[in-house]
Formats: C-alpha cells, sequence, structure tokens
C-alpha cells in the first residue's frame, strides 16, 4: 500500500508540475499605446472603494517616470517604456490593489511579495500605503530597471 500511496503521490507532483508549467507558458505581451485613455477606462472600472487607491497610483507613476507606454490586458493596467519593457503592473481585486514590478527583484530592497522570476508585489488597501516612502522608491527604481523585455513597442 506504501508503494502505491507513492505512486499516487508522485502522479500528482508530476500533473502539478505540468500545470505550473503550463500557467509559466509564455504570455503575449499587451500592445502597447502613447495614449493613457485605456487606464483611465480601466480606473473607472474598478471597485468604488478602490478608485483613490488606484487613482492616486497611477498619477504617481505618470509623475515619476516619463515617456510611458500604456496597456490593458487580463483586466490589469501595465505601464511601460520603449527601452525597458513593461516595468509595472497594477491588478485591482476586491479589497485591495496588487503593484508589481516586473523587475522588482533588482530593487533594493525589493517589494515582499512574490519569489518567481525577477517580478516583485506590493499588496495596497489604503491611499497612505500608495504613497509611502518605500512605494515612491520603488516607482523610480521601476523607471530604470528593466522589465518585462517583450513589450512595449
Amino acid at each position: 500500500m506504501d508503494q502505491e500511496r507513492r505512486g499516487d503521490m508522485k502522479a500528482k507532483k508530476s500533473q502539478a508540475k505540468a500545470k505550473t508549467l503550463k500557467t509559466r507558458a509564455v504570455k503575449k505581451a499587451p500592445e502597447a499605446v502613447e495614449s493613457h485613455a485605456a487606464i483611465e477606462d480601466w480606473m473607472q472600472r474598478v471597485m468604488p472603494a478602490l478608485h483613490p487607491i488606484v487613482k492616486r497610483l497611477d498619477e504617481l507613476i505618470c509623475k515619476t517616470i516619463p515617456g510611458l507606454q500604456y496597456a490593458i490586458k487580463w483586466k490589469q493596467a501595465y505601464y511601460g517604456l520603449p527601452q525597458q519593457g513593461w516595468i509595472i503592473e497594477m491588478v485591482a481585486y476586491d479589497v485591495s490593489v496588487n503593484v508589481v514590478f516586473l523587475g522588482g527583484a533588482d530593487f533594493d530592497p525589493p517589494p515582499p511579495l512574490g519569489t518567481r522570476g525577477r517580478s516583485r508585489y506590493v499588496k495596497l488597501k489604503t491611499v497612505e500605503e500608495a504613497e509611502s516612502h518605500l512605494m515612491h522608491k520603488w516607482i523610480e527604481e521601476a523607471g530604470r530597471v528593466p522589465g518585462w523585455k517583450r513589450g512595449p513597442g
């Protein structure tokens, strides 16, 4: 019976690994646009309680990093630079906003969440968290560190 159990566990691990590899499959990068209109439209569609947070984050990102390109894909907002690729991804859930720094593993210090690849993120629930010194620092660093190189442009 122990061998049968081990066999079942190995099969389950193998299936889980296959699913993980599938989800890591290369995603087609969002199409970059110069217009901020898509981001503005996306912001209007987030949960009303999160609107002030995403609006403030957008203001900080746009003010801090010149020459941005934008995209919306998978219900997520993307900010990128032609030479750096996609550098920031913003995702609004029901009660929080995740700000993913696509080159965040190279930051000093890196954002606290995430362990796969070079992406790191932070989960925000208030405008005050969005305005923190560390968020400003990470946004600045995002403009200097290569991100997801498959885009924009």
